[in-house]
């Protein structure tokens, strides 16, 4: 604000960091993560601040084994990144799209739990005779509760396809915390999953990238189906884009 009386710029304060848009709950892992990854800090193209949830294991997130032992730690640390002051949170897992209400209800900026989040807004964009599909890292382990946490009430449009489906070797390395990463491999599976997705439903209008691990693959998604392909990034940039304010412009 500009004070009338004598011309001088004033701001207000109120929070301890400033110009970083964004917070980032991560599990705690040691699998490789590559730029696109949600955990590789150059994927963002404007500042973005980590907390690392100890103990939150991507199996037992993406397997609910411990998923709600661990709810009271993902809220302390995304209350932890309100009040640094970042302005928007997301997180590490699209499974954590279970608690998107109960984390919603708790914090007084927007969170983002999930690329899931995106379904019910692609649906009501696409054709009535167009699905959206949905590439998880799991596909057993994806319910209708985390679709429901997310938004979804017309279930019968999303088709499921799950990368344990077309090989097993990326979600092995992921849920089983491996230390080692054969992108070309883990490539070549989403490709094979994608298809696979497509051979079952030829209706699929789009694709929607549960695993915040994804989206490095995602040119080569859209390559070999031709349709649009949406993930964490793409939401996360587009929220991040109507915050305005003191946050960085996004690069080109």
């Amino acid at each position: 604000m500009v004070d009338a009386a004598d011309g001088h710029h004033v701001v207000t304060g109120g929070k301890t960091i400033y110009g970083i848009p964004l917070g980032i709950l991560m599990l705690d892992t040691v699998f490789p993560r590559i730029p696109g990854d949600v955990g590789h800090a150059a994927t963002w193209p404007f500042p973005v601040l980590y907390r690392v949830v100890r103990d939150a294991e991507a199996s037992a997130v993406v397997r609910n084994l411990s998923a709600e032992q661990h709810l009271p730690a993902f809220l302390e640390a995304a209350l932890e990144l309100e009040r640094a002051g970042v302005a928007l949170i997301t997180t590490s897992c699209g499974f954590l799209a279970r608690f998107q209400g109960e984390l919603q209800q708790r914090l007084q900026i927007p969170i983002v739990t999930s690329s899931l989040l995106q379904v019910p807004w692609l649906l009501s964009l696409l054709p009535e005779d167009r699905d959206v599909g949905v590439l998880t890292i799991e596909a057993r382990s994806l319910t209708a509760g985390h679709l429901e946490g997310a938004g979804v009430r017309d279930r019968t449009r999303v088709a499921i396809q799950g990368l344990d489906e077309a090989g097993g070797y990326f979600t092995e390395q992921i849920l089983g915390n491996r230390p080692q990463l054969d992108v070309e491999r883990a490539a070549r599976e989403h490709e094979m999953a994608a298809k696979q997705l497509l051979a079952r439903r030829p209706r699929v209008g789009c694709i929607v990238l549960e695993c915040t691990n994804m989206p490095p693959y995602a040119a080569r998604i859209r390559a070999a189906t031709r349709l649009p392909v949406y993930d964490l990034t793409t939401l996360i940039t587009w929220a991040v884009g109507g915050i305005g304010g003191n946050t960085p412009k996004l690069r080109p």
